[in-house]
């Protein structure tokens, strides 16, 4: 009787240790999972960093070359070769600046760290050359927002006579008013809003965390939303709200630049940009009196932690809650009250 051979390994094939073979192996299995078509080219952008930092070193894309020293030599190299914004065109040269910011660092060495704990997990690979290696700390810088002043002076430096500036005119409005991320406004459809409930609806596909969300806006919003919508319909056949002057629909990085431009226009030192339009409206709406929990749902994000690290009250306001709230109060206000001496009718 013949016996039996029995399957150890798995057949993964001679180009398991090609690290690109596993690189789209971890695609796949995170498109599998559902993860957000922004995070996965997040993942390919910055896998891509990586292979051109390994290409520059000459160390081959075989997962039998990587371990803690090559992953360590890539932090050093983000840190002192790689020129801050040098492939981005509309980025002034003050800004082109010699190393990455800790964050942007850290940004993509999780993109590696998340990968190499998948084909782990997988048993794609037996040893993850991440373990041991530490982000950097990030120092906490203080946080600059827009003034009420400089928000004014850039919407109202917008020709709404101008299609193009009465478009990014409605879209500034939007993200002030219902601070959604510039990704999640600029794929927004007409059937997403609600005029008469004055209502937009973030789908779970189009949101960072894939969780639909719907988002109140005031009056004069949704006004204008149906204004840009009903000139949309004069010329163009598309279901999105936002679109560039020849109809196709409007990508985050080209209100990004415009953005830039108008900002300059009125003299604001400030890089302004969309996420800080963001973070203004949420800094602005917990300086008014706003429900910090009512704030997570509005922003989108299930840990409160990220409400409370992404939105930082002004120093304005921190003297504010600090005059109205101190425990002095209490021990003061009882000292300033007349005091009973003398008892009467005696």
């Amino acid at each position: 009787m013949t016996k039996k051979r029995r399957k150890v390994n798995r057949n993964i094939g001679e180009t398991s240790d090609n690290l690109d073979v596993l690189f789209k192996k971890f695609l796949e299995i995170k498109k599998a999972e559902g993860r957000a078509e922004k995070t996965i080219n997040q993942y390919i952008e910055n896998y891509r960093y990586f292979s051109e930092y390994l290409e520059k070193r000459n160390i081959p894309r075989l997962m039998s070359k990587m371990n803690k020293d090559v992953m360590r030599g890539y932090i050093v190299y983000m840190q002192n070769e790689i020129i801050k914004f040098e492939d981005h065109r509309f980025v002034l040269d003050k800004y082109k600046t010699v190393g990455l910011s800790p964050t942007t660092i850290n940004t993509r060495l999780k993109t590696l760290r998340v990968m190499f704990k998948c084909l782990q997990d997988e048993r794609l690979i037996t040893k993850n050359p991440m373990d041991g290696v530490k982000n950097l700390r990030d120092q906490e810088k203080e946080i600059v927002v827009l003034s009420a002043d400089e928000l004014k002076r850039l919407l109202y430096s917008l020709n709404q006579r101008k299609y193009t500036e009465f478009r990014d005119y409605v879209l500034t409005m939007l993200l002030l008013d219902s601070m959604m991320r510039i990704s999640e406004a600029t794929g927004l459809k007409t059937t997403n809003f609600d005029y008469a409930t004055r209502t937009v609806v973030v789908p779970a596909h189009a949101a960072k965390n894939r969780k639909a969300r719907i988002i109140p806006i005031q009056e004069k919003t949704a006004r204008l939303l149906r204004e840009l919508i009903a000139e949309n319909q004069t010329d163009f056949d598309s279901e999105y709200i936002f679109l560039t002057n020849n109809g196709s629909k409007m990508q985050p990085s080209h209100y990004r630049q415009r953005l830039t431009r108008y900002a300059e226009r009125v003299g604001i030192q400030k890089k302004v940009h969309p996420h800080l339009i963001r973070h203004t409206a949420a800094t602005m709406f917990l300086e008014n009196g706003g429900d910090i929990r009512h704030l997570q749902k509005l922003l989108g994000h299930s840990d409160m932690r990220m409400v409370q690290r992404y939105t930082h009250l002004s120093n304005k306001a921190l003297i504010e809650q600090h005059e109205k709230y101190s425990a002095l109060n209490n021990v003061m206000s009882n000292l300033n009250k007349p005091r009973k001496i003398k008892r009467s009718n005696i």
